[in-house]
């Protein structure tokens, strides 16, 4: 399913300020909360939507990727892998939950109702790789298998860090909420306040034998093998997100991020300019003077190109379309041909003959109006 304009999600113009934003999220989420449309498969769905959105257009980056090259830019299409896929309820009311304030009673309150909170989700920390393409990778997309050392999951304890089922009970302090809330008697009366669970560290739990494998991390350190597909388009320093292929949180949680920083492999002939390519091309001076065919290359193959009688040093041919696609897939960049002349820097007796007879004629003395059809005819004889 093809994803919506993130400004059409929140309801705002491109324009739209970070104050406004963040307004036009909290009228959605609080639209479609799940406490508030119990069941609704679809009002969860809008409210993540919205989360995600809110995700990429409150943070300057991620936003003024977006703005410049939309959904692939961030990292969102669903054919890619990349960026807000996978969001939990626990990633939305982990990240944004200080923005409801007590609405719901406290955002985090989600399938419990009645003010109570979530105990605090683990995340895992991000990973960064550097993947180098070429310019035809660029040109058509790739799909890339990138190795990467990580923490994942513990197989033996399915990341809990116990032992055994038995090894692990609800926190004796919390009774497995995660926090604890205090009364304190003030000259104003009695204050309420909650805190993270010192004994748990906010997990809810607590371990009597710890795993064997994981020594009670939940966590195991592994080689993996993530295969990712990148977008055609793609330019050099740009950042995609795989979600959720970094690292394994501690005893549970939200795996942490895969960050593909995309470099470029120097092409031999070829020089990109933003989405256009430059080619550098060298004809001799009969070609230059007569006219000929030449061979240049694309990112795709050799093509054949005119290069008409009369061409002077410096002039740049326009191959249309030859160039780079744009990384949202709307237009495609050209291919520029820039013509030099080559000058030798020696000649055989018999050359130099030629160009002497050349050399106190008008026709070669630098004038536009000379440049007709009939010394392009006479010249042949010379060259051929």
């Amino acid at each position: 399913m093809e994803k919506r304009d993130y400004y059409e999600v929140l309801g705002v113009t491109r324009g739209a300020t970070k104050d406004e934003i963040k307004k036009a999220y909290r009228k959605q989420a609080l639209k479609f909360h799940p406490d508030k449309n119990p069941g609704d498969k679809k009002a969860e769905d809008k409210f993540k939507e919205a989360a995600e959105a809110y995700e990429i257009l409150s943070n300057d980056e991620k936003r003024a990727r977006y703005d410049r090259y939309g959904h692939a830019g961030v990292g969102s299409s669903a054919s890619s892998g990349f960026g807000g896929q996978g969001m939990t309820m626990d990633d939305i009311f982990s990240s944004f939950g200080d923005i409801f304030g007590d609405a719901f009673g406290g955002f985090g309150a989600f399938g419990g109702g009645g003010g109570r909170r979530s105990r605090s989700v683990n995340k895992g920390s991000n990973l960064r790789v550097k993947v180098k393409l070429t310019l035809r990778e660029i040109a058509t997309g790739a799909e890339k298998k990138i190795k990467v050392n990580k923490y994942d999951t513990c197989s033996a304890c399915g990341g809990t860090g116990a032992a055994d089922a038995s090894s692990l009970s609800n926190c004796p302090t919390c009774h497995g909420s995660g926090h604890v809330t205090r009364l304190t008697n003030t000259m104003l009366g009695q204050m309420q306040t909650t805190s993270v669970c010192p004994t748990c560290g906010g997990e809810g739990k607590t371990i009597t034998k710890k795993c064997a494998s994981c020594y009670g991390e939940g966590i195991v350190q592994k080689e993996d093998i993530i295969k990712i597909n990148i977008p055609a388009g793609v330019g050099k320093g740009m950042q995609m997100t795989v979600g959720g292929k970094g690292n394994a949180a501690r005893r549970g949680g939200i795996n942490g991020d895969l960050l593909v920083v995309i470099d470029e492999e120097e092409h031999p002939e070829l020089i990109r300019e933003g989405n256009d390519l430059i080619y550098n091309l060298f004809i001799s001076i009969p070609d230059a003077v007569l006219g000929s065919h030449v061979e240049v290359p694309t990112v795709d193959n050799n093509v054949k190109i005119k290069i008409e009688p009369g061409t002077q040093p410096g002039k740049i041919l326009r191959l249309r379309g030859k160039g780079l696609p744009e990384v949202n897939g709307y237009g495609r960049g050209d291919l520029l041909v820039n013509v030099n002349v080559w000058i030798p820097k020696s000649m055989s007796k018999e050359e130099m003959k030629v160009f002497e007879k050349f050399k106190d004629s008008a026709n070669f003395i630098p004038n536009p109006d000379k440049n007709d059809k009939g010394f392009f005819e006479r010249m042949r004889g010379y060259f051929e």
